[in-house]
């Protein structure tokens, strides 16, 4: 059964967090499912290849890590868990000064890039729900990964669709990177 609010005070948030991982959008609040190991292999192989911008300083990776919507340090009004997510130097520096006790509480800022991996066990809609919340919340880049079809729908300046001898790129937000989604997938069994 969803439920639904709009908004959560911060205490209960992390309390009920702590019990079960769930995302809030548009006022439900989601469960959030275990993950199946080829699901891991991919966050992982993303979470590896934006580490290297992460060590030249440019930002931070993060995997399975909750950001929140609000203005009110005390409340929550949407919560998003992204598999991979990478955030910009100056957008980790603004919050961290503006964020009293921010070690305290789940980030309070929009990641520049998520990464979405799609397990067999999640459903289309619910996908396309939450990238179109991306979108809404100001994400820069969206990377939809689907191992079961080896392609990866890019969301951002443009989209597009990427298919097993493309190069997924980081646009205008991480110009240098790329990972060939031969690598991405590389023993991926569908």
């Amino acid at each position: 059964m969803i439920q639904k609010t709009d908004v959560m005070a911060m205490q209960e948030f992390l309390r009920r967090y702590s019990e079960q991982p769930f995302e809030l959008i548009d006022g439900e609040i989601i469960p959030v499912p275990p993950t199946v190991s080829q699901h891991v292999i991919i966050v992982k192989r993303l979470f590896m290849a934006l580490l290297e911008f992460e060590k030249q300083g440019l930002g931070e990776v993060f995997n399975e890590a909750t950001f929140v919507l609000t203005d009110d340090p005390n409340s929550v009004q949407g919560s998003r868990v992204p598999d991979v997510m990478f955030v910009l130097k100056a957008t980790l520096a603004a919050y961290r000064q503006q964020t009293p006790s921010a070690e305290e509480k789940p980030f309070i800022f929009v990641p520049e890039i998520v990464a979405e991996v799609i397990s067999p066990t999640d459903k289309y809609s619910a996908v396309a729900h939450k990238v179109a919340r991306y979108e809404a919340d100001g994400v820069r880049l969206i990377w939809i990964v689907d191992p079961q079809r080896k392609v990866v729908t890019v969301k951002g300046e443009q989209t597009a669709e990427l298919e097993i001898d493309d190069m997924l790129t980081g646009g205008n937000v991480l110009p240098d990177f790329a990972l060939s989604l031969k690598a991405l997938f590389a023993d991926i069994q569908t």
